[in-house]
């Protein structure tokens, strides 16, 4: 059992006689793994190349049941680099089948490699959702977080994607951009850096995409290293207590969604995945599990709880309230 002791978000909400507590399930989100190409300096996992925890078949089937049996409308694939499972074509396809809406989340570069060809046929065929991170529309901010030549191949990528149907008009193939912040501020307004980005995009490098989502960087993980060591935590962390917004609370993903780890086991949310915090308190593995928690359910807080509610807010699906 995790025993939680009181955190600074869960008295922020006490003091203003708030609660937060799960509503109807709209999403299952699937991490199959802390595997990446990539190394970014934001990610709240510490995914790297030297990460080897992967999500095997035998779970993904596990996985693939529980959600044809619950039905959620929307199943969301995530790492690490997905890509970079040898198994999560089998788990797309067979979510494809379980659920109303799939996606899968991307860095790009990792789907890039030539070897991803067949998952990429599989994605169009089956309609599955992209959602590209894309930190910045300024190569040396981007890379500056993701390493050297990322920018270029994320853009050669796009394109790739946009022949492809991805992010066109009509073609019913989704492409949504991910941005989120290079260094220890909250992002800017959505509405705004969408129409900047759309424009910019198809000036400068004739791209298209269908929607941009706004993230703020959670204090986890090789994020909050480099928070600590670059004597930025506090200041930061006061940035996002100070920016609490109560507004966002009625839209924030843990209300809506179940993370499974890469080990079956089930989280809040991605964040508290990263943090450690098991959904309900105790450790259950997705072969346990009949039912998903439903509403009312009690949810699991941290200190980096704030991040998802500070100024607008965001979730999965980027910002909260605009």
């Amino acid at each position: 059992m995790y025993d939680q002791a009181p955190n600074p978000f869960a008295i922020a909400l006490e003091s203003r006689r708030l609660e937060l507590r799960r509503t109807a399930l709209r999403c299952v989100q699937i991490n199959v793994g802390l595997n990446c190409d990539l190394a970014c300096r934001h990610c709240h996992l510490a995914a790297g190349p030297n990460r080897h925890e992967q999500m095997s078949r035998a779970t993904m089937a596990q996985v693939i049941e529980l959600v044809g049996r619950t039905r959620p409308p929307l199943a969301d694939v995530t790492g690490g680099a997905p890509e970079r499972n040898p198994e999560v074509g089998y788990l797309l396809a067979g979510l494809a089948d379980a659920a109303e809406r799939v996606i899968l989340r991307s860095n790009l570069t990792a789907l890039a490699e030539p070897e991803q060809q067949p998952l990429l046929e599989l994605c169009r065929r089956r309609r599955i959702g992209l959602v590209a991170s894309f930190p910045s529309l300024n190569a040396g901010q981007a890379e500056a977080q993701r390493g050297d030549g990322t920018h270029q191949r994320s853009l050669e990528m796009l394109r790739r994607l946009n022949d492809l149907g991805y992010g066109r008009p009509g073609t019913g193939l989704e492409l949504n951009l991910a941005m989120n912040p290079t260094g220890a501020f909250l992002p800017p307004g959505q509405v705004a850096q969408e129409r900047r980005a759309r424009e910019e995009m198809a000036r400068r490098w004739g791209i298209e995409f269908t929607h941009l989502f706004n993230f703020t960087n959670a204090p986890l993980g090789r994020f909050r290293q480099w928070l600590e060591q670059s004597g930025n935590y506090a200041g930061y962390m006061e940035r996002l207590r100070s920016g609490f917004n109560p507004d966002t609370l009625a839209g924030v993903m843990c209300r809506h969604q179940i993370s499974i780890a890469w080990d079956g086991c089930l989280y809040d949310c991605d964040f508290n995945l990263a943090a450690g915090i098991p959904q309900g308190g105790k450790r259950r593995h997705v072969s346990e599990v009949r039912e998903l928690p439903g509403t009312g359910c009690a949810i699991a807080t941290g200190e980096h709880c704030f991040a998802c509610t500070a100024g607008a807010g965001f979730t999965c699906g980027g910002e909260i309230a605009g």
